[in-house]
């Protein structure tokens, strides 16, 4: 299963709304045990509002009290979710308005994180415009002060797998660059 859309904000809600254990909630947002026990002592996550999975209709309430009842029982989505997600995986994704919102927060995380990657590859992977990723690197995006870095695979942007791969292809390309331009350069040398 894949996680929900945002994982801590959805465990923190169900630590402080329901009586379902810690692994039962760490299963179903495929974060640590002792993530979520962080979470319920108050450790991590203070500051991170709490997302209802039966508003995001992500879960069932029927499904929340049948898993309160079993300790051992794991948490399941609702078909529609389980079936959204399933698409997504198959085709291309299908982003929720939060997920489009949160695309230059995602592009400020990969350019500080991982300078390498070339736009052309960061537009295949957030999905965006080459003129966007130049006003966030130049500082000129027209909400550039409230930006603040993600991490897109917590958003659900992409996987780390794609972003592995991004990498990937940007080294090899620089590399291309590099002994195109070293080439050059000895025949330049070699001319004179």
């Amino acid at each position: 299963m894949t996680a929900p859309l945002m994982p801590k904000a959805t465990a923190v809600w169900l630590v402080e709304n329901t009586t379902l254990t810690f692994k039962q909630i760490a299963d179903f947002c495929e974060l640590h045990e002792l993530e979520i026990q962080a979470i319920a002592d108050g450790d991590i996550a203070y500051n991170i509002l709490g997302v209802s999975p039966i508003s995001n209709g992500q879960l069932s309430r029927e499904e929340i009290e049948r898993c309160e009842k079993d300790e051992k029982a794991a948490l399941v989505a609702t078909p529609l979710e389980r079936n959204v997600k399933e698409k997504n995986a198959k085709a291309k994704k299908v982003l929720s308005p939060t997920q489009r919102a949160e695309k230059p927060n995602a592009i400020l995380w990969i350019l500080k994180n991982c300078p390498d990657v070339i736009d052309s590859q960061i537009c295949k992977l957030i999905g965006t415009t080459k003129n966007t990723i130049a006003s966030i690197r130049e500082g000129t995006h027209s909400n550039m002060s409230n930006l603040r870095p993600i991490n897109p695979m917590g958003v659900g942007l992409c996987s780390e797998k794609e972003l592995e791969k991004a990498m990937l292809i940007s080294q090899q390309q620089n590399v291309l660059r590099e002994n195109k331009s070293k080439k050059k350069t000895v025949k330049k040398a070699t001319k004179k």
